[in-house]
């Protein structure tokens, strides 16, 4: 039975539908994961008891034996790596061409996404810098079995990941909720579902690290 007071950060670690009924509702569950089930449901309007059993029945019809607390830290860098950094570069740097062409081919329509493109840049360009922090000083530390003596840097990543949290947030603000107006072209459509996908993997890998990676490696 899952309970109302658990966190959305436990039930994601350890229930690996929750995420996605998670995802279906547009809950934080990474970077504001520390909130308790019932918290989170009231904030946005939803029946905690319906959603837990929303979770559970997704359980059912598509169960997984995969529990991220079950990685040691060594595996779960890698993971991190091959699943979600390597291919965030190309794909934040796809999204904004994509981006630029419906903005310079829309421009006069009222439904366009002004800004978008220059939004997702300066995106790009902070989680670029986030993931090289990572990538060459974090998880070298973690790696070579130093992660309980990496309590400053993980602490910067923590509130870099609130910044990506924030920055997620003002693309679902430019795009109308990531709505796709009538007069929309393919590329407009393409866009908006690589959005969506992105913002889903986004607080996938920030869910990993925030709250199972991190803890882990500080033994907390």
């Amino acid at each position: 039975m899952i309970q109302n007071s658990t966190s959305l950060a436990q039930l994601a670690r350890t229930v690996p539908a929750a995420s996605r009924v998670f995802h279906r509702h547009h809950l934080d569950f990474c970077c504001a994961g520390q909130r308790s089930l019932s918290d989170a449901c009231a904030a946005a309007g939803l029946d905690a008891q319906t959603l837990a059993a929303e979770i559970e029945t997704e359980s059912t019809i598509a169960p997984s034996s995969a529990r991220w607390d079950d990685l040691g830290p060594q595996a779960l860098v890698q993971y991190i790596l091959d699943t979600y950094h390597a291919p965030l570069r190309p794909e934040l740097q796809r999204l904004y061409e994509m981006a630029r062409k419906v903005e310079m081919v829309h421009a006069r329509k009222p439904s366009c996404p002004q800004g978008l493109a220059e939004h997702l840049r300066f995106m790009a360009d902070a989680v670029e810098e986030h993931l090289q922090k990572e990538e060459q000083i974090l998880f070298p530390m973690i790696l070579e079995g130093k992660g309980p003596f990496a309590g400053m840097p993980i602490q910067v990543m923590v509130q870099e990941h609130d910044d990506h949290g924030e920055a997620l947030r003002k693309t679902r603000q430019l795009t109308g909720d990531l709505r796709v107006p009538a007069e929309a072209c393919t590329t407009w459509h393409a866009l908006y579902t690589g959005l969506e996908t992105l913002e889903r993997d986004l607080m996938d890998h920030i869910h990993l690290e925030n709250n199972v990676l991190f803890p882990m490696v500080l033994g907390r």
